[in-house]
C-alpha cells in the first residue's frame, strides 16, 4: 500500500524540498486548537487521506467533467503536512502563513498556471486566514470567498463567550473571515461579493446583528433551506450570478455543510444540512470558476461512524475539486492553441 498519501499520489516533503515543483499540491494541516466547541480536526488530513485510498490515477475517470485529473496536464502532488505547535496558537498561524505563502509562490510545472494550487485538508476552519494571507501576497490583491459551511464564519470575536479577550482569542474558526475581511484579504466591492451556501446557524442575541456584520463585510448568503425552493441548479446559478467565471475565488468546504446524518464526524454539528449528494451537485455545477487555493476542514474522525462517512464524503469533494481545477486548464489550454500545446504538456509529464 505505501505511504498513506491522497489518491495514492506521488509524496513529497515539499516544504524541506524547495526544488520540488508542482501544479496542485494537496496540503495537509493538522491543527484544532482554535475549535470553539469539539476538538480532533488535527486528525482529519490522515483520515481524509485514509478515506481517499480507493481513488487511484489509473482509476480516476470522472465521468462528469470527461477527464481523469490525475492522468492531464496537472502534476499532482501530495505535500504531506504543515508542521503546526499544538500550544501556541500565534506561533501556529505564522508557521501556516509562510507555508502557504512558500509553497503557492513556486513556479508551476504547466503553462497554463501563472501560480500553482494548493488544496488543503484540515484541521479546523481557522487555516483559511492563514491561506488568504498567502494568496494576498502571491497575487498581490484580494480574493473573493465561496464559503459551503454551516456557520457564517464572520462572527465579531466579541460575541464569543470570553471573560479573558486576547489577540489570540480572536483567531478562531468561527472569526477568521472576518478578521480576513479587516486586514483587507477580501474583495471589498458590493458589486462583487464573496459567498455563503448552506447556511443554518443560529444567531447571538435577540436579533439579526450578526447578519448585519456579514453584510457589512460584503457577503451574500445562500441558507440550507434554499435548496429546497431553488433545487441544486438553482443554488448552482445563485452562485455563478454572483462570481463571474474570471474572477479569482478562494473556495472553503466546511465539511459541516453537510447533515449529521451524512456527515457526523465534524465538531460543530447542525441538524438539516445538504445531503452529500446535492453537495457533489452543487460543486459540479460549479466547475468553471477560476479557483486559486482551496480547503476542506474540519472532518473530526472520532465523532463518524465506522464506515468513515465524513471523511468519504471530504475526499470526494478534494477529487471533485481537482477535477473541476483541471477541466479549467484543459478548457484554457483550448483557447490558446488547444491540442499542440496538450501534447507538449503531456510529454512533459
Amino acid at each position: 500500500m505505501g505511504i498513506g498519501s491522497f489518491a495514492h499520489l506521488e509524496h513529497s516533503k515539499c516544504l524541506t524540498t524547495p526544488t520540488e515543483l508542482f501544479d496542485i499540491a494537496i496540503v495537509g494541516v493538522p491543527f484544532d486548537t482554535a475549535v470553539s466547541y469539539r476538538p480532533g480536526a488535527r486528525f482529519g488530513p490522515r483520515a481524509i487521506r485514509q478515506a481517499s485510498s480507493r481513488q487511484t490515477s489509473f482509476r480516476g475517470f470522472n465521468p462528469r467533467a470527461n477527464i481523469n485529473p490525475y492522468q492531464n496536464w496537472a502534476k499532482i502532488i501530495d505535500c504531506g503536512d504543515i508542521p503546526v505547535i499544538p500550544v501556541d496558537n500565534a506561533v501556529a498561524l505564522r508557521q501556516m502563513t509562510e507555508a502557504f505563502t512558500e509553497l503557492g509562490s513556486r513556479a508551476p510545472l504547466s503553462p497554463l498556471l501563472q501560480k500553482p494550487r494548493l488544496i488543503t485538508l484540515g484541521g479546523d476552519h481557522s487555516l483559511a486566514l492563514p491561506a488568504l494571507r498567502a494568496l494576498k501576497t502571491i497575487y498581490g490583491k484580494p480574493l473573493r470567498v465561496l464559503h459551503f459551511d454551516a456557520h457564517l464564519d464572520t462572527w465579531h470575536p466579541a460575541k464569543y463567550p470570553n471573560s479573558w479577550p486576547s489577540d489570540q482569542a480572536h483567531f478562531n474558526h468561527g472569526s477568521m473571515f472576518w478578521l480576513a475581511g479587516n486586514e483587507g484579504l477580501l474583495v471589498n466591492d458590493t458589486s462583487r461579493p464573496s459567498v455563503h451556501a448552506g447556511l443554518r446557524t443560529r444567531l447571538s442575541g435577540t436579533s439579526w446583528g450578526d447578519f448585519d456584520d456579514d453584510t457589512a463585510q460584503n457577503w451574500l448568503r445562500v441558507v440550507a433551506d434554499d435548496i429546497d425552493d431553488l433545487g441544486t441548479a438553482g443554488v448552482v446559478k445563485t452562485i455563478l450570478d454572483a462570481i463571474p467565471a474570471d474572477d479569482p475565488v478562494y473556495l472553503s468546504v466546511d465539511i459541516d455543510v453537510l447533515d449529521p446524518a451524512f456527515a457526523p464526524g465534524t465538531g460543530t454539528p447542525e441538524p438539516g444540512g445538504w445531503t452529500t449528494r446535492e453537495l457533489i451537485r452543487i460543486l459540479r455545477g460549479i466547475e468553471g470558476l477560476n479557483v486559486v487555493g482551496a480547503d476542506v476542514v474540519e472532518v473530526s474522525p472520532a465523532y463518524q461512524g465506522r464506515g468513515e462517512e465524513t471523511a468519504l464524503a471530504a475526499a470526494q469533494v478534494v477529487y471533485e475539486i481537482l477535477s473541476s481545477v483541471v477541466k479549467r486548464g484543459m478548457l484554457e489550454m483550448g483557447k490558446e492553441g488547444g491540442a499542440e500545446l496538450g501534447q507538449e504538456v503531456k510529454d512533459e509529464l
